[in-house]
């Protein structure tokens, strides 16, 4: 078999099991690990650390050793596949299913058989059962590690959503800084407060019309019955969804409370363009976040993202169904990342901390590498100038690739200038007319990429030492007098 091959068979293998597709980063590491290559390749490819595809991989590895009841690895995953797809385990007659380790295998089935293993999961909210039952689609859920403390946000957040009737509620910030960490927490807390809990992720862009036939079929799947149209006139056709605009999804939403948290928002984005501009084929994700926002229902749509959806930052209020939570970073609970990583030296640790805006994956990443390079010694790799990014050159690179050209530019500019600037004075040479540059300023603030510093009635503006040192690396200072004006 060719990879090719390999990535078909696979992927028919983890369907069956789990009812989802590989996606392109576990197909990435299948193909590397068909083809010899290291961890590394894929890293590179997909413009993440290292570290993030050895955890990928690590648990692709453990799903396969699930489906196949056998010991599978990187080293071994060519042949034990091969065994299997040659065997006469794999052997269809009449399309009959197989069973193959712990799952039944279907040939040409468009629809997964039952498996050990289901996305579905009900647990009784009390241990009488003498409530209804939860039900929970979070297959896609990223494992809880350890939480840091983010006690006043989780309580803002569950504030927002079981007291104050949030029906869409975004929860954004620079990549690495636990968006995705304290959802998950989150959902743990209050899940017991809704008839369904759903997490999807929107890294691979699913246009709406996709999510949400997948996400009807996880209600319908979980036994909720289908919601019977509106009456509509004797002459016309009912279709569902008719009363919310052709968005059946609503429907559900209106008809059960429901928690529902799309994660990687960013994704149905346009790249090269200003935050909150979304791809051609995608503004019916805008449609839809507006009428979770207007309509009335007792659901709540949790997104996460890089960058603040327009619609948010359109309709949110204090009085407003519509909430936004910018996550900042840990300040002085980032010390227990330090401690578990074994830094020594804690009188440094603030600063530490604070050069890297406790962002945990970054102070992560920079602490296994103290260790690695420094042996742990914090003045040692404190009295490196300038900042050292390291692996955090590579993490970073996924926001900046996002960036219109303009962004770009008031970016070099803002990581020349040796302290914070005001917004009074546009900068010299710069091809933006004033209305431009706030449009562009204004971008970054919702991409988290910029630092406002409120200084009595006037504000300032700057860049953390990290993205100042990522962009003096990356891009220098335009020679604005040469480039032409750069499209919005």
């Amino acid at each position: 078999m060719d990879a090719q091959e390999i990535l078909n068979f696979a992927d028919d293998l983890v369907f069956a099991n789990t009812g989802k597709h590989l996606e392109p980063l576990q197909q990435s590491i299948l193909r590397s690990a068909w083809q010899g290559q290291k961890y590394s390749k894929t890293a590179d490819e997909f413009h993440c650390t290292e570290g993030h595809v050895k955890d990928v991989a690590s648990e692709l590895w453990q799903l396969f050793s699930k489906i196949l009841g056998e010991e599978v690895n990187k080293a071994n995953f060519r042949v034990r596949l091969e065994q299997v797809k040659f065997s006469n385990l794999w052997n269809f007659n009449n399309k009959d299913c197989v069973h193959i380790g712990n799952v039944n295998v279907c040939e040409n089935s468009s629809q997964p058989p039952k498996a050990p293993s289901s996305p579905i999961h009900e647990e009784p909210l009390n241990k009488n059962n003498t409530e209804p039952k939860v039900r929970q689609f979070l297959a896609e859920m990223p494992k809880s590690g350890i939480f840091y403390d983010r006690t006043t946000s989780l309580a803002t957040l569950k504030q927002w959503i079981l007291h104050e009737n949030t029906r869409l509620l975004a929860i954004h910030g620079i990549v690495g800084i636990g968006k995705t960490a304290i959802a998950a927490q989150l959902v743990e807390q209050i899940k017991h407060e809704f008839d369904f809990v759903i997490w999807r992720s929107l890294a691979t862009s699913p246009p709406l019309s996709i999510l949400q036939k997948n996400i009807i079929q996880f209600f319908r799947r979980g036994g909720a019955p289908v919601p019977a149209p509106a009456p509509v006139p004797a002459n016309s056709s009912p279709e569902e969804g008719a009363t919310t605009g052709g968005l059946p999804l609503l429907e559900y939403l209106q008809k059960y409370r429901c928690l529902l948290i799309l994660d990687d928002v960013q994704m149905v984005n346009s790249s090269g363009q200003l935050a909150g501009n979304y791809q051609p084929g995608y503004e019916d994700y805008g449609t839809l976040f507006r009428q979770v926002a207007e309509l009335s229902h007792n659901s709540c749509l949790v997104l996460l993202s890089w960058e603040k959806p327009r619609e948010i930052a359109a309709l949110e209020g204090k009085n407003q169904p519509v909430r936004s939570l910018q996550l900042n970073g840990l300040g002085a609970g980032a010390a227990e990342i330090l401690r578990e990583k074994g830094l020594a030296e804690d009188a440094k640790w603030s600063e530490i901390i604070e050069q890297y805006r406790g962002n945990p994956l970054w102070l992560k990443i920079v602490a296994t590498m103290i260790q690695d390079l420094f042996n742990g010694s914090l003045s040692e790799f404190l009295s490196d100038d300038p900042v050292f990014l390291g692996d955090l050159e590579s993490l970073l690179h996924q926001p900046f690739n996002r960036l219109s050209e303009s962004e770009k530019q008031v970016m070099s500019w803002l990581a020349s200038e040796t302290a914070p600037v005001s917004l009074s004075k546009l900068p010299e040479n710069m091809q933006l007319s004033r209305s431009q540059f706030l449009k562009v300023m204004q971008s970054l603030g919702r991409r988290s990429l910029i630092e406002k510093i409120p200084e009595g009635d006037r504000t300032f503006f700057t860049l953390g030492p990290v993205l100042k040192e990522y962009v003096k690396t990356n891009y220098s200072r335009p020679n604005i007098e040469q480039e032409a004006r750069s499209p919005l």
